[in-house]
């Protein structure tokens, strides 16, 4: 039985790596945050006293995975395989992100820097074959960061205080090293976009529902759901919808 051209037992092994993997990150998302070593005999002690299992991270990497397998398919070429690659090793740094951020409000520079690393190795890589294509991810990092640290500066101006941490910046510009000016924009885009909205009904949760003052909400995740969709959704497809609705909204007005 084949799915996208892809026999199903590609996809249970793609999903077995992806839990294996994810029982990893439960690792990671322990230790980072205490600034610990990761790769330690301690994750073998741990283990034999009974580590808990965190079975979200090993489930949502698990599903993700899938879903990559299932969007970029597999070729006989190794080089043609190269966005997969990139997006299974990108994939569980952003679950870290999100776990990370959502639980500590802070996205750690160690987490940034590997992400970072690896992509410069992948932009590396990918000069080797196309110049243009290094050239592009090198300005994508670029004009990521470019956009947040405007976004940043505005909100010190107007708002006399920080709407967005300096991590956020950190981030989105390493994030442009995995996909270019073009995709990066559009993950721009639609990060405030999903934050809008979940903003609206995170606070209305916590100032109204479980009545707390506490209004800040970290950006981080945002970024990651908004990553997430521009990998899995059709290339442009985030532009072109925003278009589309812009258009919609505008002639309705006018």
């Amino acid at each position: 039985m084949y799915f996208n051209n892809v026999h199903i037992l590609y996809y249970v092994a793609i999903a077995i790596i992806g839990l294996l993997i994810g029982k990893f990150i439960a690792w990671c998302n322990i230790r980072i945050p205490e600034k610990k070593k990761i790769f330690s005999k301690e994750i073998f002690i741990e283990n034999k006293k009974g580590l808990p299992q965190n079975y979200i991270f090993m489930t949502v990497n698990a599903l993700l995975y899938v879903a990559l397998l299932y969007k970029f398919g597999l070729s006989e070429e190794l080089i043609k395989n190269f966005d997969l690659i990139k997006f299974l090793i990108l994939i569980p740094m952003l679950i870290l992100v999100f776990s990370i951020d959502c639980k500590k409000r802070i996205i750690p520079n160690r987490l940034t820097l590997t992400i970072f690393e690896i992509g410069l190795i992948l932009a590396f890589v990918y000069g080797i074959t196309n110049i243009n294509m290094a050239k592009e991810y090198i300005l994508g990092m670029i004009t990521g960061a470019i956009i947040f640290s405007v976004i940043t500066l505005l909100g010190w101006l107007i708002a006399g205080k920080e709407v967005m941490g300096m991590g956020d910046v950190k981030l989105i510009g390493t994030l442009g090293l995995y996909f270019g000016i073009n995709t990066i924009t559009e993950i721009s885009m639609l990060s405030f976009f999903v934050a809008a909205i979940f903003s609206i009904i995170i606070l209305f949760v916590r100032l109204v529902i479980l009545r707390k003052k506490d209004e800040y909400i970290p950006f981080g995740p945002f970024i990651v759901i908004a990553t997430i969709f521009c990998i899995l959704l059709p290339s442009n497809y985030v532009f072109d919808t925003f278009m589309e609705v812009c258009k919609t909204i505008s002639d309705k007005i006018f």
